[in-house]
């Protein structure tokens, strides 16, 4: 298993649309019109809605599925739970964006019984960008 240290999946890409975004952020509490209306995101000098930050989770989720399901990992999913996540953030994230993710396996260690499982994702804009850089830590449970 940990000889999967390094391992990258295809890439996935994910075409940003204004209204998943507005579904997004009302899902979450956003209430910052740039979220939420087009023209005013267009009045702050963006070409559309601008997604928040943690829309990241939306873009990479399918790229992160390969990885948890892949057999070489040998990942329990019913044990699998959240252990953490941390990003890094380029330019913003705007509708009509296309993002590419890959995503990698970084670690792979056991403690108490406990497998722990970090992978990094790196998402790109169209224009080439890294858009977001994120650290998914996953433990399954013994």
């Amino acid at each position: 298993m940990s000889d999967a240290v390094g391992k990258a999946y295809p890439p996935t890409l994910y075409a940003v649309g204004r209204e998943k975004i507005k579904e997004y952020a009302r899902a979450t509490g956003e209430t910052d019109p740039l979220h939420l209306d087009h023209e005013a995101a267009r009045a702050a000098g963006y070409a559309d809605l601008v997604a928040p930050p943690m829309f990241a989770v939306v873009y990479c989720g399918p790229a992160m599925g390969p990885a948890y399901f892949d057999p070489d990992l040998q990942i329990d999913f019913a044990r699998l739970v959240h252990g953490g996540q941390e990003f890094k953030w380029g330019p913003l994230v705007l509708a009509g964006d296309e993002i590419t993710t890959v995503v990698s396996v970084t670690s792979i260690d056991e403690r108490a019984g406990n497998g722990f499982f970090t992978f990094e994702s790196v998402s790109t804009n169209h224009d080439g960008h890294t858009v977001s850089v994120g650290t998914w830590t996953n433990v399954v449970r013994a």
